[in-house]
């Protein structure tokens, strides 16, 4: 692919005029465009073709626009963009929490929405992925680099020394930076097992990491809490394969 507008993008809304509607303005820029009318033929869609954005609505039958998003931020990191009727600002952190890259609220205008588009594709194809570029098996957030390779986490060029345990938590996170996770689900990622009553032992683990590798575990730059929902590396300027 040599420019922006040879893209492809899925479009998914259970609404097929809307899905129709979009199509039709990003087409005219010059994108292949791929339709979808609930998370699981949008999945079913991903696995069958090569997209480099996906517009998804949140409400959707047989599975909303959240939960396949999740299910797409376990194995893919393009971007997306959610196009939603809800309009509130709570509604925007949920969904820009939950992986999303963007958020566009119905009606939308459509000379916004294709600039939007280009935006995130731009940062995607040109620069590498939204904040972060391609580079070995390093992933660099801030002051902090993962060496998968090496299976060695540091901290401001210094080594940090992780339980295995701690390690994959810390890898998981930083694969996924900004996104917020529950302990339930780092929990069955990192332990591979089914959870019950588990958040105090992430919660232990958590605060290790973050004694760690954080100047001040008080008021860590990094490894966040959000509180009622779970916990998040955060986004900062780095290199991420």
């Amino acid at each position: 692919m040599n420019t922006i507008t040879e893209a492809s993008i899925l479009v998914v809304d259970d609404d097929r005029d809307i899905v129709n509607a979009i199509a039709k303005l990003l087409e005219k820029e010059g994108y292949t465009i791929y339709k979808a009318y609930n998370g699981l033929e949008a999945i079913d869609c991903l696995m069958q073709n090569e997209i480099h954005l996906i517009l998804i609505d949140i409400m959707m039958p047989k599975m909303d626009g959240l939960s396949a998003m999740m299910k797409i931020r376990t194995t893919k990191n393009i971007p997306i963009i959610v196009l939603s009727a809800k309009s509130e600002d709570s509604d925007k952190i949920l969904g820009l929490s939950m992986g999303a890259d963007d958020y566009i609220t119905k009606p939308y205008n459509p000379m916004e929405l294709a600039a939007r588009v280009q935006s995130n594709l731009r940062r995607y194809l040109s620069l590498g992925a939204a904040d972060s570029t391609k580079i070995g098996s390093c992933i660099r957030i801030g002051g902090l680099t993962l060496d998968r390779e090496a299976k060695q986490i540091y901290a401001d060029g210094e080594p940090v020394k992780l339980t295995a345990t701690e390690y994959k938590i810390t890898e998981l996170l930083m694969e996924n930076a900004g996104r917020i996770f529950s302990a339930e689900e780092i929990y069955s990622r990192v332990w591979n097992e089914e959870c019950y009553s588990v958040e105090n032992t992430v919660m232990v683990h958590i605060r290790h990491i973050r004694e760690k590798i954080e100047i001040n575990p008080g008021e860590p730059r990094y490894l966040k809490v959000v509180w009622g929902i779970g916990y998040k590396i955060e986004k900062i300027g780095g290199i991420k394969p």
